[in-house]
C-alpha cells in the first residue's frame, strides 16, 4: 500500500483545518501522514494546532511563504520520509470516505499519468460543481473549470485534461523527481497552471476522476475569490504567466491576448469604481505595478 502524504497550508484558518482533519480521519484509505504548514499565522493557530492535533506532523514556517513555498517545504520533507505520492489539499476543504482510494486508483489506467485530480463541489451547498476537470485557456493564458457552477453530474467518466486545480492533486513521486517544485515567483494563485504545463511539457499525463469527491469552502482563507488580496495576485500572476508561456501561441495572438487582457482589467477598474469598491480597483492596479517592467 503506497504511502501518501496529504499536505495542508494553514495561514490563521486553525478552525477549517482542524474541521479538514477530522473529515480525513474517516477515509478508507489507512497509509497516510497529515503533513500541515503553519505559513507564520498571525493568530495562535500554531499553538491550537500542536494541541489538538496531536497525530499529525505539524511544520512551522517562520515567514508566510504563500501556496507555493509552503507546499514546498513540506514537500521536500515528504520526499525525504520516503512519499510515494503527494496530495496537495486546501485545507478549507472537507472530503468523502473514499476519495483518496478513488484517486489513487486511476494511476493504474496508465504509466504515464502524474497528476490524479477529483470532482470539487461547492459547500455547503454540495451539489454545485466548483470543478469537473479543467483546461488552460491559452488566448486567456489562465485555467478554467469545466462544469463550474452547475448542478452535479453522477454519470461523468474519467478523462484526461490539462489543468488540475492546486485545491486537490495528488502527484506521484517520480513528477517532482523530474519536473521540479512548485514555483515559488506566484506566491499565490498560477502556481497549479504553471505546474500542470511543466507536467505536460515532461510527458505526463493529467487525469480527472469524477468518482473522488471533496467540498469546498470557496476562497475563505484569502477573504473570497474576488477579494482585493485575490484581485491583486491573480492580476499579478496571470501577467507572469503570459510573460513565462508566451511561446505557447504565435507572436500576433500573444499580441491580441495581452491587449485583450489590458482592456479587460480597465473596463473592470471602472465597474469597481463605479461599485463604491475602490479597494478592489487598487488591487488590480497594485498587481499591474508588482511586475510593471514586464509590461511591454
Amino acid at each position: 500500500m503506497p504511502l501518501i502524504y496529504i499536505i495542508l497550508i494553514n495561514y490563521n484558518g486553525y478552525k477549517d483545518t482542524i474541521e479538514c482533519v477530522n473529515s480525513l480521519k474517516k477515509i478508507n484509505y489507512n497509509n497516510y501522514r497529515v503533513l500541515i504548514v503553519d505559513n507564520a499565522s498571525m493568530n495562535d493557530s500554531l499553538e491550537i494546532l500542536k494541541r489538538t492535533l496531536k497525530d499529525c506532523i505539524i511544520i512551522e514556517s517562520k515567514k508566510n511563504l504563500g501556496f507555493a513555498g509552503g507546499n514546498n517545504l513540506a514537500i521536500k520533507y515528504a520526499l525525504d520520509n520516503n512519499a510515494d505520492y503527494i496530495l496537495l489539499l486546501n485545507n478549507d476543504t472537507l472530503v468523502e470516505h473514499n476519495f483518496l482510494e478513488n484517486m489513487l486508483c486511476s494511476f493504474s489506467k496508465d504509466s504515464s499519468i502524474g497528476l490524479v485530480g477529483c470532482k470539487i463541489m461547492y459547500y455547503p451547498e454540495r451539489n454545485i460543481i466548483w470543478y469537473g476537470g479543467g483546461y488552460v485557456d491559452w488566448f486567456k493564458f489562465t485555467g478554467i473549470h469545466y462544469e463550474m457552477g452547475k448542478a452535479d453530474v453522477k454519470c461523468d467518466a474519467e478523462k484526461e485534461i490539462n489543468f488540475m486545480t492546486g485545491c486537490s492533486m495528488l502527484i506521484k513521486r517520480d513528477v517532482f523527481e523530474k519536473v521540479g517544485l512548485l514555483s515559488e515567483e506566484y506566491f499565490m494563485y498560477y502556481e497549479d497552471v504553471d505546474f500542470c504545463v511543466r507536467v505536460n511539457d515532461a510527458g505526463y499525463k493529467i487525469w480527472y476522476n469524477p468518482n473522488a469527491v471533496i467540498y469546498h469552502k470557496i476562497g475563505l482563507s484569502a477573504g473570497g475569490e474576488e477579494s482585493p488580496f485575490s484581485i491583486k495576485w491573480c492580476t499579478r500572476n496571470r501577467i507572469l504567466f503570459m510573460n513565462k508561456y508566451k511561446n505557447k501561441v504565435s507572436k500576433a495572438e500573444f499580441i491580441f491576448s495581452r491587449l485583450f487582457f489590458y482592456v479587460t482589467r480597465i473596463i473592470r477598474y471602472f465597474q469597481y469604481k463605479f461599485q463604491g469598491r475602490s479597494d478592489k480597483a487598487k488591487a488590480i492596479i497594485d498587481g499591474i505595478k508588482e511586475v510593471r517592467s514586464t509590461i511591454l
